[in-house]
């Protein structure tokens, strides 16, 4: 029976430690440790902590602020377990977690593995259109989180397991904002470690609350893009261009009117298609119509984020 130590770095958010943890005391296969490593914040969580010493084997680890990357080093450093498991602060694990990720490893031995995200039944409307969208193959948030991704899986640090000697090897993260997982996972690829998806080791990953701020999250997640392929720029493909795409034929849409009307048509009846299909996938999905409509919208929101993000940096890369 394999020993898992937790690692979940947090800055400035108690409330939600306490619901994470509190999801870790309902775990049908408890042969793991949690190491909470507060990241410099100024809201902290250690009495949240205190409260599970007895339901939980967990210790608390405070430190000066150096970012979600090398917070994530500090837990690894001082964990005693065969596989280190990162989760983000934000998420709620379904008790079958840990039995699930165990028997896979009977079954598969991975050096790495990462599971989806889904959303939790407790979830407000804009975090479950959200939670829509990062997962649906027509914005292609799907293509990594379910058993049909492109490629070779690479595991993302809201919900990823790696074993000792992979950490032993490459020393973890070596950037600590701005695309570390990816950086971490195209590295221990390269050093010949197996990695895969266990499709039941999910966890309800918490979206944003708002349009504005998942707008901000996703700005930053395409400037992340094109900041690993500072460092593996055969991981930057086609794929990842089309939020950018997407987003400039969205702003040339004005343009077009007066160019040609009939090009102009064309590109608004596209994007209505695109509108419409993510409608109806997202009520499909979620059986709500309301959680429809605000799918949509948070499918356009996150192509145009990632988008700007994506051309913003690609801007700043050139000069």
């Amino acid at each position: 029976m394999r020993f898992y130590s937790v690692i979940i770095p947090v800055y400035n958010r108690p409330h939600e430690v306490d619901e994470l943890l509190n999801s870790l005391t309902k775990q049908s296969f408890s042969n793991f440790e949690v190491l909470i490593i507060e990241d410099g914040s100024t809201d902290r969580c250690e009495e949240v902590v205190n409260k599970y010493q007895e339901q939980l084997n967990i210790s608390y680890h405070f430190k000066e602020n150096s970012g979600q990357g090398f917070s994530r080093n500090y837990g690894f450093e001082k964990a005693k377990g065969d596989y280190f498991i990162v989760f983000d602060s934000d998420c709620l694990i379904p008790p079958h977690y840990f039995e699930t990720v165990e028997k896979q490893l009977d079954i598969n031995k991975l050096d790495a593995f990462g599971g989806p995200d889904s959303a939790h039944e407790s979830f407000t409307n804009v975090q479950k259109a959200i939670s829509y969208s990062m997962t649906s193959p027509l914005t292609t948030g799907g293509i990594r989180g379910n058993k049909k991704h492109v490629g070779t899986f690479h595991p993302r640090s809201f919900n990823m397991g790696v074993s000792k000697e992979v950490y032993d090897k490459t020393k973890g993260y070596v950037i600590t904002r701005m695309g570390e997982d990816v950086e971490f996972s195209v590295r221990l690829i390269d050093h010949g470690f197996k990695t895969g998806l266990i499709n039941e080791a999910y966890v309800y990953h918490k979206r944003r609350t708002s349009f504005a701020q998942f707008y901000k999250q996703l700005h930053f997640f395409g400037r992340a893009r094109i900041n690993i392929s500072r460092f593996f720029p055969q991981e930057l493909k086609l794929v990842h261009a089309f939020p950018a795409i997407f987003t400039l034929g969205l702003l040339a849409l004005p343009i077009l009117y007066f160019i040609d009307k009939r090009i102009f048509i064309l590109g608004i009846s596209l994007y209505a298609i695109f509108g419409v299909l993510n409608f109806f996938s997202a009520m499909i999905k979620t059986k709500s119509i309301v959680v429809g409509f605000l799918g949509m919208m948070a499918s356009f929101t996150q192509l145009i984020g990632y988008g700007i993000g994506f051309l913003t940096e690609i801007i700043k890369k050139i000069k």
